[in-house]
């Protein structure tokens, strides 16, 4: 078992991370920029090195300096946590040259999952479904009109390297392709210095339902049951639950079983994520796999009774995994706070919290890193809580939800809070009947101030 590890993150998972850590016995280094200075996770390590300015570019994904805390202060292992450089090979590589284990994948499984076409290739020759399209990034406008026939409209322009909606187009027809082309690789040139393009057939009315999978060093990979993550806006998730309240068990075995042949066609190791749409007749279709842990683990966590940062470490120390799945036992949602101002289309609401006092109760778990007096930095993403809820039943979750929301109080900057005390009286869904469009559809004027 390692002895130190360095997170390279910040904020709820930096603080998430640290907690496992504490009670495997292992000792945390904090890496932290100049706005993080007060922020928990720094506070509440063992050993916490300032990498830099405000900025990302500098501080976060500044590889050399990341590197240069592990050395001072002797870390064995890095933990990446979600988004910043937890998907990037390149740094995966640079920790098993200096002999650090990367606490992920190794450099070969995410180049080999991380770019999207690439994925879906490897997809095919395993035999799990995948969403009709372009064999490969797009040549030309020509090309893409080309198939975009064959597979008939409307169809979806995705970024190679994308991620969170940027380089995404949807097109109706002929006339809207060029402009939509050209509009995608902008986005993705400037998202990801990665302009490549494919097109798919734009699945109608779907579902966005993901596997949890977890895969050791010795060719075992298990399933973790699902996630329902279809309430979104703009391609980002406000909520999750599990279990989903579309699946059968049926389709659970389907998708589980794909999810399992995914993860051993490329010798998975670690905590991943293979994500699926399920159109309205539950057809299902590999979408992309997120090579990390994901800002929605708790939920799994909460209906399997399993802490999942705690498998990654011992998965990455080289323990061998249970070789059983998992399935739900219990019904557990999570909705994500935002410092948005739901009132002005989610306008990013950094500033100083004045007051903050978090739900408590059974089933009750709140994830965050800021507290009364903190100040949220608007250089990084507005997400500042995760509140988890967990009960025998969705309507009892839901129940749970509404009355954990109506304790929920942040003062000081505007949040999400009022968008999600709303979404938990909303009829379509309470039953269950909802789609990944259904923000389109959702009246704004319910959220109460």
């Amino acid at each position: 078992m390692f002895n130190k590890i360095l997170i390279a993150n910040r904020g709820e998972i930096a603080l998430r991370i640290i907690r496992t850590c504490k009670e495997m016995g292992i000792k945390t280094v904090a890496i932290y920029s100049k706005a993080d200075t007060e922020s928990l996770h720094v506070r509440f390590a063992d050993e916490a090195v300032c990498i830099g300015p405000a900025a990302s570019s500098e501080s976060y994904l500044n590889i050399p300096r990341i590197m240069a805390a592990v050395e001072i202060t002797n870390a064995d292992a890095i933990h990446p946590g979600y988004g910043f450089l937890a998907e990037n090979a390149g740094f995966a590589e640079i920790c098993r040259q200096s002999g650090v284990k990367f606490i992920g994948p190794t450099p070969e499984m995410i180049n080999k999952m991380g770019d999207k076409v690439t994925a879906k290739e490897t997809m095919i020759k395993a035999g799990v479904p995948v969403v009709p399209g372009s064999p490969g990034l797009l040549k030309d406008v020509t090309q893409g009109v080309k198939i975009a026939n064959s597979i008939g409209y409307p169809v979806i322009l995705k970024a190679t390297a994308g991620g969170g909606g940027k380089g995404m187009r949807i097109v109706t027809k002929d006339e809207d392709f060029e402009e939509s082309w050209h509009s995608a690789r902008k986005e993705a040139k400037a998202s990801f210095t990665n302009d490549g393009i494919y097109v798919e057939k734009y699945v109608e009315e779907p579902r966005h339902i993901e596997f949890q999978i977890v895969g050791d060093q010795y060719g075992n990979v298990i399933h973790l049951s699902e996630r329902d993550c279809s309430i979104q806006r703009r391609h980002q998730k406000l909520v999750e639950e599990s279990p989903s309240p579309f699946m059968t068990p049926e389709l659970r075995e389907k998708m589980g079983e794909a999810a399992v042949l995914a993860g051993k066609c490329i010798n998975y190791e670690g905590v991943g994520t293979i994500e699926f749409l399920v159109d309205k007749y539950r057809n299902f279709y590999f979408m992309e796999m997120n090579t990390r842990i994901q800002v929605e683990h708790p939920v799994t966590e909460e209906v399997i009774n399993h802490d999942l940062i705690k498998e990654q470490i011992k998965v990455a120390a080289g323990i061998p995994i249970s070789g059983k799945n998992y399935y739900p036992t219990m019904h557990a949602m999570e909705c994500r706070i935002n410092a948005e101002d739901v009132f002005n289309n989610f306008r990013p609401s950094p500033g100083k919290i004045v007051s903050f006092h978090s739900p408590k109760g059974h089933g009750v778990r709140v994830d965050t890193h800021v507290y009364a007096g903190y100040t949220v930095p608007p250089y990084y993403d507005s997400m500042i809580a995760k509140l988890i809820c967990r009960a025998q039943t969705r309507e009892d979750c839901i129940k749970k939800m509404q009355r954990a929301l109506d304790e929920f109080i942040i003062e000081g900057i505007k949040t999400t809070l009022p968008f999600h005390k709303a979404l938990m009286k909303n009829e379509s869904f309470r039953d269950g009947d909802f789609n990944t469009a259904f923000m389109n559809t959702f009246n704004m004027d319910d959220c109460i101030e």
